[in-house]
């Protein structure tokens, strides 16, 4: 019998309890096995799990996976290898470039995937974030596999215009997208006009926040904990650095995304901990890995936990929906918005206002929390509780809203 092979370690964490994901195939026809930790979320190859694959020919264009490793021009980026990131869009550029082979026959069937490819690395030569370079490119590959000639703004707009299912959002999404796509060919259009329908973001109970962070690993749920306590976006949290947190002081600098301001926060004792207790990469100064990574992980994770603890609610629990809780909690309690709009590094106001109308408050419910000395009534007010009074016997009362 055949001895096992050894599972291998995460580089991020030193944990063995990984998933297996799937098998990476290579250019040179070999396979390597692909892992996801269970603890962080890092996703990695293994090399020694490194063996002959059994296609043919791999499962993907090869003239498009040399554009990743040779050429695009983007051959100097270690990210073009990244099969988590902009390259692995790349790869899947092959499926539409099949789809059209079978659509209009070889001639000129190349020309249109051959452009999407062009506009990605464009996109990123203009500085473009990665989360709007895959949406974009993402909505182009979908226009084509609706039937769209990319050349043809009057064929693009009458696609759009018939996706029924679409959300209007999600149409002007695709607009913009092809918009960007004309702007790179020097072309114009008429674009027409959706306008997304505003919603109000979905707020959950703490404790529904809290039950999920407890059923996560150590360092995402360190992550998730950073997320709660300071509101920050999840792009911002995978840039911190190992010297952007300062423990004695026990505060943070947060460098900004999308336009927002730069700010320093600070955190709780708990949360400092827990940052302590993190098993540091020596390979990278960055305290999380990677966004696409800790995506995956997590809403994988979170649907097991919302069966497991029979919440559908916990489904509705994004990212960004810490950021949502942090400023309406915030707001309860001070009222002040320009406090608010500090904490989140808003540039306007008008960002920050919706998170006035998010929450009722007219049974003000609140729970208590008695305190006999200083070092219980720290505790208390690092867990967010707002000092009331202290009684003749010496007690100190405490209250946060439920």
């Amino acid at each position: 019998m055949k001895a096992a092979e050894p599972t291998p370690t995460c580089p991020q964490c030193g944990s063995n309890k990984l998933y297996k994901d799937g098998l990476r195939y290579l250019a040179d026809g070999t396979t390597v096995q692909r892992w996801l930790c269970r603890e962080c979320g890092y996703r990695f190859t293994d090399p020694n799990h490194k063996r002959r694959s059994k296609w043919k020919n791999p499962p993907f264009n090869l003239n498009l996976q040399n554009c990743i490793n040779n050429n695009c021009q983007g051959n100097d980026d270690p990210e073009w290898r990244d099969p988590t990131s902009l390259g692995r869009l790349v790869q899947t550029l092959a499926t539409v470039e099949k789809e059209e082979k079978t659509k209009s026959g070889q001639a000129g069937a190349t020309e249109a995937s051959g452009k999407i490819v062009e506009f990605l690395w464009w996109l990123k030569k203009q500085g473009y974030a990665e989360s709007t370079i895959k949406s974009r490119v993402k909505l182009m590959k979908r226009l084509v596999k609706l039937g769209a000639n990319l050349f043809d703004p009057d064929s693009v707009k009458e696609i759009i215009a018939k996706q029924n299912t679409w959300n209007p959002g999600r149409k002007e999404l695709a607009v913009e997208a092809y918009s960007s796509f004309l702007t790179m060919l020097g072309g114009t259009w008429n674009p027409p006009r959706y306008k997304r329908i505003p919603k109000l973001p979905f707020i959950p109970l703490e404790s529904e926040i809290d039950q999920l962070i407890a059923c996560f690993g150590s360092k995402m749920a360190t992550l998730l904990q950073l997320l709660k306590e300071t509101g920050i976006r999840l792009g911002e949290a995978v840039r911190i650095r190992w010297q952007d947190i300062d423990f004695q002081s026990g505060v943070i600098r947060i460098t900004p995304e999308k336009g927002s301001n730069p700010r320093v926060l600070k955190l709780s004792g708990k949360l400092l901990q827990m940052l302590n207790n993190i098993r540091r990469n020596a390979e990278t100064e960055n305290v999380f890995p990677s966004k696409s990574c800790i995506e995956a992980y997590y809403y994988r994770k979170r649907k097991q936990i919302a069966a497991k603890l029979c919440n559908p609610r916990l489904l509705q629990i994004s990212f960004h929906t810490f950021r949502h809780w942090k400023a309406t909690m915030e707001y309860a309690k001070t009222k002040d918005i320009l406090h608010v709009m500090k904490i989140l590094g808003h540039k306007s106001i008008q960002n920050t206002l919706v998170y006035t109308q998010l929450i009722d408050f007219k049974s003000d419910e609140y729970v208590c929390k008695t305190a006999e000395n200083a070092r219980e009534a720290a505790q208390l007010v690092e867990g967010g509780f707002e000092y009331v009074c202290t009684t003749p016997e010496g007690i100190m009362l405490f209250k946060k809203r439920k």
